[in-house]
């Protein structure tokens, strides 16, 4: 006999979902009984994480999405209602670290990817995700901020890492994040519809190996910098999107849900 999870019968929606955090959430929604959308642009990595989605016993698409392009996400959310009917959760990941350099020798074209990407491709998300939970008369989104949108750096307060200086760009289109999150959340307040955002420290993913460039030094120097003296895992952030997006949260909106091993707290 099927035992009933919390999520059954819901539909979720991870952008970003190809690896790390959108992985891990994409799973533990499958594991909550949700079916899942992926959407990112690399197209073998989101199948995979299809697959693992469907070994955990639920079921799964991928829809090849850009967030900066708004034909792409317009699709991505009618395709998802087109093969499941409706849409109960998104969590909105998709974001790039773009190239970290010094602020005033930084490129235009630089500017435009992180904020593009980060901040537009957040919105473009919830454009078209709000009017189809206003439809159904109910909703929660979850958008991945960062510490990046709490504090502002010039290190990502890690001294002598030369990987994690000038994150001005970053650390601008994920307080941006925020801010999105903090007015939506009050506009839709009355609607059913929950926004709030999850803000990771440091998070053992593929950016953040790319970051360190298996720079072993610089993993440690990282690690020890947030208090509990580790750095996080997908997963930490996987539990923290499905509280928010679960009942249990259901007086929560606007919130920004710091998961960062105490980092924020020095």
């Amino acid at each position: 006999m099927h035992r009933m999870k919390e999520f059954d019968h819901k539909i979720a929606l991870v952008t970003g979902g190809s690896s790390g955090i959108g992985r891990a959430t994409a799973l533990a929604f499958a594991d909550k009984g949700a079916k899942v959308v992926i959407a990112n642009r690399r197209v073998q990595e989101s199948q995979e994480t299809v697959q693992l989605v469907k070994k955990a016993g639920s079921e799964a698409i991928f829809v090849k999405t850009d967030v900066t392009k708004e034909a792409e996400v317009e699709n991505l959310i009618v395709t998802a209602v087109e093969t499941y009917g409706h849409l109960d959760y998104a969590f909105n990941n998709a974001g790039t670290l773009g190239i970290l350099g010094s602020t005033v020798n930084q490129t235009e074209d630089n500017w435009n990817q992180i904020i593009d990407t980060n901040l537009k491709g957040t919105w473009l998300s919830m454009k078209y995700q709000i009017p189809q939970m206003l439809k159904q008369g109910q909703g929660a989104i979850v958008n991945n901020a960062s510490i990046a949108g709490l504090i502002g750096s010039r290190n990502a307060g890690v001294d002598d890492v030369p990987q994690c200086r000038n994150v001005a760009f970053y650390c601008a289109s994920k307080h941006g994040i925020i801010g999105l999150t903090k007015s939506l959340a009050l506009e839709y307040a009355k609607s059913n519809i929950r926004i709030n955002t999850v803000c990771p420290g440091g998070i053992e993913t593929d950016m953040f190996e790319r970051l360190v460039a298996g720079n072993a030094e610089s993993k440690a120097k990282i690690a020890a910098a947030h208090p509990m003296g580790r750095v996080g895992q997908p997963e930490d952030v996987a539990r923290a999107v499905i509280w928010l997006c679960s009942d249990g949260a259901n007086f929560v909106t606007g919130h920004s849900l710091v998961i960062d091993g105490g980092f924020t707290v020095q």
